[in-house]
């Protein structure tokens, strides 16, 4: 039998077990996100907007910032936890990048999270973020306080 899928935002650590899967989350980023990103962190590396640039840095495309595709995985465990504040940790490894196509459809990146520990009110969650059939983060772990 496998884990349940904890729904409920705002759960504590007694709802969930290792195994306990959590709400997947399936988002679009499109060249405007790449933009309005840029413009919020001030990155505006040519990567994230230029074909031309991209293609001559040898990427197959504009490139969604590493730290937006990171933020935007986030969203599964702080929708789920029911307050970002929650999290303690975050960590992953950028494995793949995630090309955005200028074709008013964007790429799509596909999150889910599993809990793999327990330690009391701290719960470990690991994420696995794909986008076009490849992992684009790696080792990603989010640590959430749970407790009262």
């Amino acid at each position: 039998m496998s884990a349940p899928e904890v729904t409920a935002p705002g759960v504590s650590a007694g709802d969930v077990t290792v195994g306990t899967r959590l709400p997947p989350l399936t988002v679009r980023l499109s060249r405007t996100d790449l933009v309005r990103y840029a413009g919020a962190s001030g990155d505006f590396n040519p990567i994230h907007h230029s074909e031309h640039f991209a293609a001559q840095v040898g990427l197959p495309g504009v490139v969604a910032h590493g730290l937006l595709t990171m933020g935007t995985a986030l969203r599964v465990v702080t929708g789920w936890a029911g307050d970002p504040g929650r999290v303690r940790s975050y960590s992953c490894r950028f494995t793949k990048p995630v090309v955005v196509p200028d074709d008013g459809v964007g790429a799509e990146v596909q999150i889910t999270g599993t809990v793999s520990a327990v330690q009391g009110d701290l719960v470990t969650v690991s994420l696995e973020v794909v986008c076009a059939g490849e992992k684009v983060l790696g080792a990603a772990r989010v640590e959430v306080d749970l407790g009262g």
